[in-house]
């Protein structure tokens, strides 16, 4: 079920390239991804609320470690999206995304040092491969 998510995942990380790209032309990059932010936390709050996620739920619920965690994936996220919509602003969508995406060889480095996620040669060799496409998709 994970690999249907993922696929889902993929194809919603398009239209947001394709979105953005086309909303951006006449709006600041940072204002753009304020409102997106604002967007998407009224459609998470509601979809939590729906799905009765808050349900038993309390902010003493998690520990200071799990607060500290999420505050900084989400400072860590407000940055990759300011920086992705200041690239999208002015460059190719394409280009933009295949640099961005490269964020998956970044994982697996961090996986490995981080959270003692081990690789082997398929591992190493798709990360050349991904390296190596978002490279010649970037090439003039």
């Amino acid at each position: 079920m994970w690999l249907f998510y993922a696929f889902l995942s993929a194809i919603m990380a398009a239209l947001v390239a394709i979105f953005a790209k086309l909303g951006l032309k006449e709006l600041d990059s940072t204002l753009a991804t304020t409102i997106r932010a604002i967007i998407m936390a009224l459609f998470l709050v509601l979809v939590s609320f729906f799905l009765n996620k808050f349900d038993g739920f309390s902010v003493t619920n998690l520990s200071s470690k799990e607060w500290l965690l999420i505050s900084l994936a989400g400072i860590a996220g407000a940055l990759s999206w300011l920086f992705y919509f200041f690239a999208l602003k002015t460059g190719f969508a394409t280009e933009v995304v295949a640099i961005d995406r490269l964020s998956i060889v970044f994982v697996v480095i961090l996986a490995a040092l981080f959270l003692g996620e081990g690789f082997g040669w398929k591992v190493i060799l798709g990360a050349l491969f991904m390296t190596a496409g978002a490279i010649l998709i970037t090439l003039k």
